[in-house]
């Protein structure tokens, strides 16, 4: 449970952010809520930005209190965006908001990223993870000429750099028991799971019949709250597979495991 813990949570106007939101307001959290659009979900606080501007993430920081108990990391942009704006939104934003977090979070808060099942093949990226490693918001668009990552590769770096991430700070910070986690669904039906079929085509199709079904928010937004919670103390540098058995399915059949 959530009760008391003061969080944010960003990309609370939709989808998996929203749900979160709903979710730890439930358990008795107080939410601060960030998004670039005003959200449905009630929330103790809304802070509107744009997290792929430094500017307006630095307005952010300076309205936020002290004492912070948690971050979810939410806010994602899908691949029908330009490759420049992915990687400034759901990578380089949020380094940039959680490294200028940290002064205000609480010792044993918990920082949860969601990242997700198309960052499962991080390890062949090494090389452009490391060399993105201080990838700043005016050097994205000359990064993504660089590694040629356009189009649907622009998500799928993201998520991969974002789990590499997450494994690099498993220990970072743990003077101040504050802890990092990754959570990594498959395809959820949110308002952007039409864009990913757009991009993916067949192979997004493919995916969810081998899933018997897409995902849900409600499917994800338990596990982050667990993430946030005080049952996750001992959960460090972590990403949580919650995709209906996908990431086992591909473990499994590349490395020759005959399934019964």
């Amino acid at each position: 449970m959530l009760n008391g813990k003061v969080l944010v949570i960003t990309g609370v106007a939709s989808g998996i952010g929203e749900e979160t939101a709903r979710t730890a307001c439930a358990q008795g959290a107080h939410v601060i809520g960030v998004d670039i659009n005003r959200p449905k979900v009630e929330v103790d606080r809304f802070i509107q930005a744009d997290l792929s501007s430094q500017a307006s993430i630095d307005s952010l920081l300076g309205q936020l209190p002290d004492g912070l108990d948690g971050l979810a990391n939410i806010a994602g942009l899908p691949p029908t965006q330009s490759a420049e704006l992915v990687l400034k939104v759901n990578l380089v934003g949020l380094k940039y908001l959680t490294l200028g977090m940290l002064p205000r979070l609480a010792d044993n808060a918990s920082i949860v990223n969601l990242a997700s099942l198309a960052g499962i093949g991080w390890t062949q990226s090494v090389s452009a993870i490391n060399e993105s490693e201080h990838l700043s918001f005016s050097g994205a668009a000359a990064f993504c000429a660089r590694h040629g990552i356009v189009g649907a590769r622009s998500y799928f770096f993201s998520k991969e750099a974002l789990i590499a991430w997450t494994l690099q700070h498993r220990w970072t910070w743990r003077e101040r028991g504050i802890r990092m986690n990754a959570v990594s669904p498959g395809p959820v039906d949110t308002p952007i799971l039409q864009d990913f079929i757009e991009t993916l085509g067949a192979r997004a199709e493919e995916d969810m019949k081998t899933m018997d079904r897409p995902g849900k928010a409600t499917d994800i937004a338990p596990v982050v709250a667990f993430m946030l919670s005080d049952g996750s103390r001992w959960m460090r540098g972590t990403n949580l597979s919650v995709d209906g058995g996908m990431h086992s399915h591909i473990l499994a059949s590349s490395n020759g495991l005959r399934t019964p």
